[in-house]
């Protein structure tokens, strides 16, 4: 039995393998360019969960075994997800990163920007050296579907119109997509099963689904101190997420227009309380937990195709890790 509230639990598995990725990753970042070198040192210290890596390599181990393109898919995977990381802290003008400077705030800017393609372009030559050319199609459409589901998000959070099925569009390209492709591209690394392929991108993108459902419902209970961000920072700014469209349904326009209008002025401390308390007595998070318990059943039966094993216990412990976190 693995405890599905410990991450090193569900690593036990993989676990020199990590070590070994985190080692393949740090040398990977390495330059002889002075100030490149400085910042990639800094990013190295800001690393978080490694839920990524962990999904690659979980991934291949499951679908046949870990090798050095499990490795290389790994790494690319973690360089691209680096790299939007960095520039999102540009695009929200973010001062904090895991509770760290971020790097706009550090290096500024240009530097950040700049860190961030190097990075893309980095991860995108390890695939081609590699001659992984199925990776590059397989990111390629990642980076793509990311784009358009933050951009699709924009658009909808100017006019606060979205509803459930583009809340699950955006939510699938923005989020779930990335993690569709950990997965992906961990099981192409060990097999020629394309059985294997499907079961493991479709356990990816129900993983991904729950992920961000869950990450959304963060934002409305707990506290600072234990989730580690401000609650109601989705409601700052202005982003509609799944419980808040489900309550918003559920009452008449007047009042979605009120809760609607405090969200696009810009909520102070008790207007957040407002549309928090809203929120809960509307059922919203009940509801949003719901759905993400529908798609952690979906990844787990994707991954009956597989024979049972140590792997396979920890793919379905991460799932229960996901919908049970609590930041």
């Amino acid at each position: 039995m693995i405890n599905s509230n410990s991450l090193t639990d569900i690593s036990r598995p993989i676990k020199s393998e990590l070590d070994t990725f985190d080692a393949i990753f740090r040398q990977t970042m390495r330059s002889k360019i002075g100030l490149l070198d400085l910042v990639a040192r800094y990013i190295i210290r800001q690393k978080g969960k490694k839920i990524r890596p962990l999904l690659s390599l979980l991934s291949a181990k499951i679908s046949g075994g870990i090798n050095e393109r499990t490795y290389r898919g790994s790494v690319l995977i973690e360089l691209l997800h680096t790299a939007t990381l960095i520039h999102d802290d540009v695009v929200d003008n973010a001062d904090k990163r895991r509770g760290m400077w971020s790097i706009n705030k550090v290096f500024k800017n240009k530097v950040s920007v700049l860190m961030g393609d190097y990075l893309l372009a980095r991860g995108l030559m390890i695939a081609v050296d590699g001659k992984d050319y199925d990776f590059l199609g397989v990111i390629s459409n990642a980076v793509k579907r990311m784009s358009e589901g933050e951009l699709l998000q924009i658009q909808k959070t100017r006019k606060l119109d979205i509803d459930e099925e583009t809340y699950f569009q955006v939510i699938s390209d923005k989020t779930a997509s990335l993690i569709e492709t950990c997965c992906l591209i961990g099981s192409l690394s060990a097999t020629e099963n394309t059985d294997y392929h499907s079961a493991m991108k479709e356990f990816g993108q129900n993983l991904g689904l729950a992920f961000q459902i869950r990450d959304d419902i963060l934002d409305y209970e707990g506290s600072t101190l234990l989730i580690g961000k401000p609650v109601g920072g989705d409601i700052k700014e202005k982003k509609i997420t799944l419980p808040l469209i489900y309550s918003l349904n559920r009452v008449s326009k007047n009042k979605s227009s009120e809760i609607k209008k405090i969200i696009k002025n810009g909520a102070n401390k008790s207007d957040l309380k407002a549309v928090i308390d809203f929120v809960r007595a509307n059922n919203g998070i009940e509801y949003a937990l719901v759905k993400a318990k529908d798609y952690s059943t979906k990844a787990k039966a994707s991954l009956e195709i597989f024979p049972d094993s140590p792997t396979k216990l920890a793919l379905q412990a991460l799932v229960d890790f996901v919908i049970e976190r609590k930041n």
